[in-house]
C-alpha cells in the first residue's frame, strides 16, 4: 500500500474514532449515575483499546488513596482490596503528578509496584497510564496494561482516548459532587450521621415495607441525660465532638440494616428492622449500656462519661402512622428523663 493510502486511512480511521468518542462524550456529560458513567468508560475503553488489560482507579476523597473501579482483563475479585497510597506504584506517580507515563519495560522501572502482578499472577510488560483531571484536580487514573503494539497506540489511538479521557474526568467529579450535595441533604454537619429529614423518609419507606412484608420494627427515641453540664463544663465545640463520638459508639452496636438518626439538640433516633419487640429490646439495653460505660473526649485532661434515656415504639404493634410512632416513642423516653433517667420505656 503507497503512503497516500496509507495515511488516508489512518486519517479516515482517527476521524470516525473521534466521531464515535464524541457521540459517548456527550452520553458521559448527560448523565450523574456513577455507575452509567462507569458502564460507559467500560464500553468505549474497551472498544479503543487493544491490550490484555486495563482498569480505572479512583481517588478515595478522604484517604487520597487510589481503588479499583473497573477491572477488565483480569478477576476484580483480586484487586478489590488492594488500595495504592499517593505516590505508590505507576498509577499513584500519575494521580500526584499528573503527567502521563508510557513504560515499554515498567518492571525496569523503580516506581512500579509489583503488588498487583503477584496477587493475579499477571505479567505486566508495558504501561500506558493517563490522569483523570479536571479543574486542575485528578480525581483518578486509566492504566492501559500490554497493548499490542505500543508506538502504534500513542500514534494512533491515544489521541482520540485522550479526548475521552478528559470527558470522563469531568462526569465522574460532576458525579462525585452530585453526591456530596445528595449526602449533606441528608446527614448532620456536625456528626455525619443521617438527619431528622432523612427519618421521615425512611421511617415512611419502613412502614410500607414492613407492612408489605408483615414483619416489625422499632422506633427509639434516645436523649443523652443532663447534656447540659456537658457543654456548660466543656464548650459547645467539644460539646458536638462528645455527640458524635456518642453517634459512634451507638452504630457500632447496630447491624447494616438498622439505622441511626441525629434528631436534634442532644436526641438521636434509631431505627431497628425486622425486629421484635424483644430483640429490639435487648439491641436496645446494648447501646444503653455501651453509652454509658464508653469515655468520651478521651485525649482531654477530663474526660466525660454520659447516660441516655430511651423511648421505643414498635410497628405494628403500638402504631402504624409514622407521626403516631415517633409520639409513642418521643413520649416514653421523656417519662424516663423525668424520672429515673438511664433507662429505657415503652408501652
Amino acid at each position: 500500500m503507497s503512503e497516500n493510502k496509507q495515511g488516508f486511512k489512518d486519517s479516515w480511521h482517527g476521524t470516525k474514532a473521534l466521531m464515535a468518542c464524541v457521540e459517548i462524550c456527550k452520553l458521559l456529560t448527560s448523565t450523574l449515575n456513577l455507575r452509567e458513567i462507569l458502564e460507559l468508560i467500560v464500553l468505549k475503553v474497551s472498544q479503543l483499546v487493544q491490550a490484555e488489560n486495563w482498569s480505572l482507579l479512583l481517588k478515595d476523597e478522604e484517604s487520597n488513596e487510589l481503588v479499583f473501579e473497573v477491572v477488565v482483563g483480569i478477576n476484580k475479585k483480586l484487586v478489590k482490596d488492594i488500595r495504592l497510597k499517593p505516590g505508590e506504584g505507576i498509577a499513584g506517580y500519575v494521580a500526584e503528578t499528573g503527567e502521563p507515563l508510557y513504560l515499554s519495560n515498567p518492571q525496569n522501572d523503580p516506581r512500579f509496584n509489583q503488588a498487583v502482578d503477584n496477587k493475579t499472577g499477571f505479567t505486566t510488560q508495558s504501561i500506558i497510564c493517563l490522569p483523570l483531571q479536571t479543574h486542575g484536580k485528578t480525581v483518578g487514573v486509566v492504566e492501559i496494561v500490554n497493548v499490542d503494539d505500543i508506538e502504534i497506540f500513542r500514534l494512533r489511538d491515544l489521541p482520540v482516548l485522550t479526548v475521552f479521557v478528559d470527558y470522563a474526568a469531568i462526569a465522574i467529579e460532576n458525579s462525585q459532587n452530585f453526591a456530596k450535595i445528595q449526602r449533606m441533604s441528608i446527614t448532620d454537619e456536625y456528626t455525619g450521621l443521617y438527619n431528622a429529614r432523612y427519618l421521615h423518609q425512611i421511617l415512611e419507606d419502613s412502614i410500607r415495607k414492613s407492612a408489605k412484608k408483615e414483619t416489625g420494627f422499632a422506633v427509639v427515641f434516645v436523649d443523652i441525660d443532663n447534656f447540659k453540664d456537658v457543654v456548660d463544663k466543656k464548650g459547645h465545640l467539644l460539646g458536638s465532638q462528645v455527640l458524635k463520638e456518642i453517634g459512634e459508639t451507638i452504630s457500632l452496636c447496630l447491624s447494616g440494616q438498622d439505622k441511626l438518626f441525629k434528631y436534634g439538640g442532644d436526641e438521636y433516633v434509631m431505627i431497628l428492622s425486622d425486629k421484635s419487640r424483644k430483640e429490639a429490646v435487648e439491641l436496645t439495653e446494648k447501646v444503653l449500656h455501651a453509652t454509658r460505660s464508653s469515655t468520651y473526649l478521651k485525649a482531654e485532661p477530663i474526660p466525660v462519661r454520659v447516660t441516655a434515656s430511651f423511648g421505643l415504639a414498635m410497628f405494628p404493634e403500638d402504631a402504624t402512622t409514622k407521626k403516631e410512632l415517633l409520639l409513642i416513642a418521643d413520649n416514653a423516653m421523656y417519662r424516663v428523663k423525668k424520672s429515673t433517667k438511664n433507662g429505657i420505656g415503652m408501652i
